[in-house]
């Protein structure tokens, strides 16, 4: 198909060389100019050199079977971009479904029209198309079918207690336009489509009625490859293949390397945990705080790691991560660590630690693609900070009650008694005088109570995390609070 626009534009230079070289005077130009003419016209085009064999990336095989679910959604994602990234030269859609999940069925002609390029894009009919199927097929740029094939029906219904029931009017409405955009974009007739999903248009070519108002369209394969129209063209499918192999081998790429994308049980995984994504951000805020109020490092530390580790895992095997985030959140955490135990009080460290541990909690949430920029852009960030609101809103939410109800509990009653004096004594209100000695009486991580003097009062670790019972004396103020660092009586 590159051909012709070619020698449309061999035709222009050679009439320039003609007008330059012929048209002058120089006896020697009508010489030199059927061999520059003859030279240019040897020149490989841009279209030859892709197809070259020699350059000819593989065939990426996409299975769509069976019911389109949620499931789908990750092994297609996950095959669209491996394909990209190993410079795949077509990606073809091996198809036998009943229909399925309008959402599912969306992100999935979502994520078919990011591959590259575009027109490389086939759905193989093999041997049923229906509903959410025929909508897929139209985000392809070419769609093939076997023999005794069924493509269409694609009115969208719900499912009730009496069966499989339409939607109101303006949901089919919705439906049919998306369908329309997707096969306009990719070169089909999108009055084939609308009257797939919306039976109050018919559909009529050239007088000749293919489908009555009233009923949706479902095409054969020999009715879907029937030429019609002026100039004649097919319906809707570029042809017939008896095997899938046999179009790849005629049709897209001789001798190509076929690489078919299989589902593994880790994306069932992955779609379980990812929809459980705010509910894991929330649970690791909440078991990190416990573990912050009580004393060394124990089960509450353990099991908040393991959903933040959860959380990352999910999303990598679902496609939407790699290793790079958590990498980045890891290097968040050790910076804001080191605010806490080793810098306190200079907050650069923290405040860098915290904007990397957002970054790479969000960037973990984004569907990337090898061809997207480096940084996301704001609707690739939508849903993962709709996710990360209500993982820290329901995180913080936890903190508060676990803050008000959990110290009264039996379970924390034993870390209260090993952080709390057993005498209650009040807080003098004047700060320590410097140099004063004591002993820290809860655990300063960094703020606690110690006694100096005779007296308790409210301090802050000036440099490490002093345990219960240390000695400590006062090194300074910073404003009303007393900073105190162990001593060595």
């Amino acid at each position: 198909m590159f051909w012709p626009s070619f020698r449309a534009l061999s035709s222009v230079v050679e009439r320039l060389l003609y007008t330059q070289l012929v048209g002058g005077s120089n006896p020697s130009a009508r010489i030199l100019f059927p061999l520059l003419a003859a030279s240019f016209l040897a020149l490989p085009t841009r279209a030859e050199e892709n197809l070259s064999p020699a350059k000819a990336g593989p065939v990426y095989v996409l299975p769509i079977q069976k019911e389109i679910q949620k499931g789908l959604v990750y092994i297609v994602r996950r095959g669209v971009k491996t394909a990209m990234e190993n410079n795949a030269s077509a990606l073809i859609l091996d198809m036998d479904t009943p229909g399925g999940e309008g959402e599912a069925m969306k992100e999935i002609m979502g994520i078919v029209a990011k591959f590259q390029p575009a027109d490389r894009t086939f759905t193989y009919v093999n041997k049923e198309a229906f509903s959410a199927g025929a909508f897929i097929s139209a985000a392809t740029h070419h769609i093939w079918m076997a023999p005794g094939a069924i493509i269409g029906a694609a009115s969208p219904v719900t499912l009730g207690q009496e069966g499989p029931k339409e939607l109101p009017a303006k949901f089919v409405s919705g439906y049919a336009a998306v369908i329309r955009a997707a096969a306009e974009q990719n070169g089909h007739n999108p009055a084939v489509f609308d009257a797939m999903v919306n039976k109050q248009t018919g559909l009529k070519i050239d007088g000749r009625e293919i489908v009555a108002k009233g009923d949706v369209l479902t095409l054969t394969t020999k009715e879907a490859t029937q030429l019609l129209g002026r100039p004649p063209k097919p319906l809707l499918a570029d042809g017939v293949a008896d095997t899938l192999e046999s179009l790849i081998e005629k049709y897209v790429q001789p001798g190509a390397q076929i690489v078919r994308v299989e589902p593994t049980g880790f994306e069932e995984i992955g779609r379980f945990i990812v929809s459980l994504s705010p509910i894991l951000m929330a649970a690791a805020l909440l078991l990190g705080y416990i573990e912050f109020k009580t004393p060394g490092f124990g089960i509450f530390g353990i099991l908040s790691a393991i959903c933040a580790l959860i959380f990352f895992f999910g999303h990598y095997i679902a496609g939407l991560s790699g290793y790079e985030n958590l990498l980045i959140v890891a290097l968040g955490v050790a910076l804001i660590a080191a605010e806490l135990f080793i810098f306190p009080g200079t907050f650069l460290p923290g405040l860098a630690g915290l904007a990397l541990l957002l970054f790479g909690i969000l960037n973990t949430m984004v569907d990337r693609y090898p061809t997207d920029p480096v940084l996301p852009t704001l609707p690739q960030l939508h849903l993962p900070a709709l996710n990360f609101a209500l993982g820290l809103f329901g995180g913080m939410v936890a903190i508060l009650l676990a803050a008000r109800f959990l110290p009264r509990t039996p379970l924390f009653r034993l870390f209260d008694l090993s952080t709390t004096s057993p005498n209650f004594q009040p807080i003098a209100e004047e700060p320590a005088p410097h140099g004063a000695t004591g002993q820290a009486i809860t655990d300063l991580r960094p703020s606690g109570r110690a006694s100096l003097n005779h007296q308790t009062y409210d301090v802050l670790a000036d440099g490490d995390f002093i345990p219960a019972g240390t000695p400590v004396r006062v090194t300074g103020r910073e404003g009303t609070t007393t900073l105190v660092r162990r001593f060595d009586s």
